[in-house]
This record gives structure tokens, sequence and C-alpha cells, in this order.
């Protein structure tokens, strides 16, 4: 009889090893997850374990889209496509909602997971998606370490902001306005900033014309690059002596574009960019 229980212990503690296993690996998340958006490659490489990540999207490596390229070279790039995620037969593709719907359509045919991530729109947006991620990847852990981050970022940009609801026209490629209802607005807000796309009926982005951006007057600008080159018409737009004229270096708030294009682990940095660039325009 003793020896029949000894048996049940062992028996029983293997039953018990197994089931422990079994709920470290949920814990864990899916062994091998890509990315096929610019915004979820970055979120990935933030939140899951190198080993974790099979893959990460065509724009993940460029520098001057990704803030996170750099660390994005060590991992293999994806096209996009349906046929080398098949290939490649991740547990978890993170893609874009606004990305190429019969890419993740197809997946989804295939029995292949795909989770979608919308465009956020304002800070806690922004922690909402890490926190999702973050519990996709099996990481919730490391959800609160960043929020963490962009709370003590939040802190000093309020800290520093003076002169409130002075009106800012956030001014990209070709006359491309950031909208009133966007993350940028978010960060504006923040700073005690208004975003003057507002006045310019541009709730979503849009193009506004040259004119339209000298006439609207706004107390400040923002812009992605200090000294933009002409290196095509888009861009020359910056360059046009009435830009010029009417902001000068004093009135251009210069932040990366790869610290507004996505929010995640790049958005502490761009809540310190924003208070210093703030800084120095209003010393």
């Amino acid at each position: 009889m003793s020896r029949c229980l000894a048996r049940g212990c062992r028996f029983g503690a293997s039953i018990l090893i197994a089931l422990l296993t079994l709920a470290t690996s949920a814990l864990a998340g899916p062994a091998r997850i890509a990315s096929i958006n610019m915004c979820t490659d970055q979120l990935l490489l933030a939140l899951a374990d190198p080993a974790q990540i099979a893959g990460l999207g065509p724009y993940a490596s460029d520098p001057r889209l990704s803030w996170s390229a750099a660390e994005a070279l060590r991992y293999p790039r994806l096209s996009g496509e349906a046929e080398d995620l098949l290939m490649l037969r991740p547990d978890l593709v993170l893609a874009g909602r606004y990305g190429k719907r019969t890419t993740r359509d197809l997946l989804r045919a295939k029995a292949v997971p795909v989770a979608e991530f919308d465009v956020p729109r304002s800070i806690d947006d922004v922690k909402s998606q890490i926190r999702r991620a973050s519990d996709l990847i099996g990481h919730p852990e490391r959800a609160d370490a960043l929020i963490a981050k962009i709370d003590a970022a939040l802190s000093r940009t309020r800290a520093a902001a003076s002169r409130p609801h002075d009106r800012v026209l956030t001014v990209s490629r070709r006359g491309w306005i950031a909208g009133s209802d966007s993350l940028t607005s978010s960060l504006l807000a923040a700073a005690g900033l208004s975003n003057a796309a507002a006045e310019l009926g541009l709730p979503h982005g849009g193009f506004a014309a040259l004119e339209t951006i000298v006439a609207s007057k706004p107390d400040l600008i923002l812009i992605a690059e200090a000294d933009p080159a002409a290196e095509d018409q888009g861009q020359a737009l910056l360059l046009h002596p009435a830009i010029q004229r009417a902001y000068p270096p004093g009135k251009r708030l210069v932040i990366a574009e790869q610290l507004t294009m996505c929010g995640g682990p790049m958005l502490p940095a761009a809540l310190d960019r924003l208070t210093a660039a703030l800084q120095r325009v209003r010393p």
C-alpha cells in the first residue's frame, strides 16, 4: 500500500508539474509573433522578449520613420504581404487597422490569429494600446513600466508648461496639417497648447495651401526638421519666403517625425522634446 501511495504521490507531482508548465507557457504569451505595421513593430520591440519576435514590417528599420529602427535591424524584415507570413507561421500577427485588408483577411482564412490596432488619437489611447499589446504578448508587467515612463514625462511637460492656449499648427510635407483629433493635439494639450487645425476645419488632418497656412497666423508652428532641405516640392514648401517670414526660428517647435507618427515607446521622448522645444522658443 505504501508503494501505491508513493506511486500516487509521484503521479500527482507529475500532473502538478505539467499543469504549472502549461500555466507558465500561457503566461509567457505566443512563442512567435510577427508585426506588419510600423507602429505595432515598435510596440512589439518594446514589450516582447527578443525570442518572441519572428519578424517585423517593411518600414521597421527605416530611421526616417521608426523610432526603434536600430533595434529592428536585429530581426527579419517582412514584406507585409500574406505569403511570407504564411511561410513564417507565427502564433500571432500584429497589424494596423488601416493596412492592407486583403492580407489580414487571408491570414484569418488560414487560421493565423491577427490583432488589429487603430491609430491612437490621444495619450490615453496610447496607454490602452500598450496594455492591450502587452497582454497579447504575455508580459503585462512591461506595460506598467512603460506607462510609468509616459506619466513621468507628462508630469515634466505639465510642470514646464507656460502661457497656456498658444495656438500651434503642425505643418509637414506639401502642407499636410495634423488634425485637431490626433495624438499630436493630445501632446500639445499636455503642454497647455491648442491645435490651430481646428480653426481650419481639419479634425482628422489634411492638406492646406500655403496661403491658408500663413493666413491662419498661429502663435507657433510645429515641424519635423529645424533646417529642412528642399529635396522635392513637398519639402520646399517649408522654405517658401512667406513661411520663413511668418514663422522664423523663434516661432518653430521642432520634433522629429519618428516621435509623433506612432504611440508607444517613443512617447516619453516626444513629450520631453516638446518641453525642450517650448523652453527654447519661450525662454
